[in-house]
């Protein structure tokens, strides 16, 4: 007796696919959002308390904070407006983040990239064409800012220096020169009360987004991301900086120029806070001046540490944070708390965030390699 092949009464069963890799995909990559979150609600517990010590309502204050960052179009426009120098500032942590290293001397970078760009505009404003000027200061800032950023990753390699330090201490004398240079060589003679560079003249200014009250800075930002997202996660350059964050000395023995690695993404994280700067002068203040110190290279480590050093993930963490330094002013004016009080807020979530990096890879359901029972 022989049975065919394709006898309708022969019921073939086959084995239901795996959900393994799926299970496994998801969890490996909630664990970063859930933690973070978790971060997040532990932060502003903890910032609660102390709005209750001085005598205000938590309540009252976390809605004005929603009201000032995103409870109006122009609340939005303002939070995009500031998110964009974090966007930046934030690659200048970053980056050197997949190294290894701590870099928190963005805002040294900012100033003196701002420096720069008011430097080169001086003699072309109003004798170059407008586009060519912005490149020319673009590429000013990007230069003084990598140079600024990669003397920290040079003295790290090859002289064995903390990088945290150095950069913490490098962009203290980058304020002092910025000083120097706008009371001093590059002032403006008209500016009296506030030392500052000449003005750009109007048509040299970083123009608005088509429809929107917010300058191009936001999209060059996101436009930075992007860029850095697929340098690390897309290149070989991104592929051997992964290796040596990993272990310096493997990476070595594979013959990695970990050096020349270390230098080129400190120099690429300063060229970005660098482009930070140049933003500010061409797009809000017109001119070099005090203002470029706003602390934005800090709140950058900030936005760097909660969205877990991922390009992709700085650019919603630098809206949100964005958000919450639109919302100062309301808060001074409605609950009589001063302008700082964002600031608190901020310093608490990156100590809880700094805290809660010790939970990364102790819960078994995000971890794959701890599951035992095969699905």
């Amino acid at each position: 007796m022989t049975i065919e092949a394709n006898d309708p009464a022969i019921a073939i069963v086959e084995k239901p696919a795996s959900l393994r890799p799926v299970l496994e995909w998801v969890a490996r990559r909630a664990e970063p959002v859930v933690i973070g979150l978790a971060a997040i609600l532990i932060g502003l517990a903890l910032f609660s308390l102390f709005i209750l010590a001085v005598g205000k309502s938590p309540a009252t204050l976390f809605q004005l904070m929603y009201t000032g960052g995103f409870g109006s179009w122009f609340s939005v426009q303002n939070s995009l407006s500031r998110a964009a120098p974090l966007l930046l500032t934030a690659l200048c942590v970053a980056l050197p983040a997949r190294l290894g290293l701590v870099i928190i001397g963005g805002e040294g970078a900012v100033v003196l990239g701002g420096v720069a760009a008011a430097a080169m505009a001086l003699p072309l404003a109003g004798t170059a064409p407008v586009f060519l000027t912005l490149i020319l200061m673009a590429i000013a800032a990007m230069v003084v800012g990598g140079i600024w950023i990669g003397l920290a990753g040079f003295l790290r390699h090859y002289r064995g220096v903390n990088e945290t330090i150095s950069s913490l201490l490098l962009s203290y004398i980058a304020i002092a020169l910025m000083n120097q240079f706008v009371e001093g060589l590059l002032r403006d003679p008209a500016s009296l009360n506030k030392p500052s560079t000449r003005p750009l003249p109007a048509e040299y200014m970083l123009g608005n987004i088509p429809g929107m009250d917010v300058h191009w800075g936001l999209v060059i930002g996101i436009l930075a991301c992007m860029l850095s997202w697929i340098v690390i996660e897309a290149t070989s350059y991104g592929f051997a900086a992964r290796i040596a964050g990993g272990n310096v000395r493997a990476a070595q023995i594979q013959g990695l120029p970990v050096g020349k690695l270390i230098a080129g993404f400190t120099a690429l994280a300063g060229s970005f806070a660098g482009l930070a700067g140049m933003i500010e002068v061409a797009a809000v203040q017109g001119s070099a001046n005090a203002s470029l110190a706003a602390g934005y290279g800090y709140t950058g480590i900030l936005v760097a540490f909660l969205a877990r050093h991922n390009p992709l993930a700085i650019i919603p963490v630098a809206i949100l944070l964005g958000g919450i330094d639109a919302s100062g002013g309301l808060i001074q004016r409605r609950m009589g708390l001063p302008d700082a009080t964002v600031l608190v807020l901020q310093g608490t979530l990156f100590i809880v965030i700094l805290f809660c990096e010790t939970f990364y890879g102790r819960f078994k359901i995000f971890n794959p390699d701890l599951w035992k029972r095969s699905l």
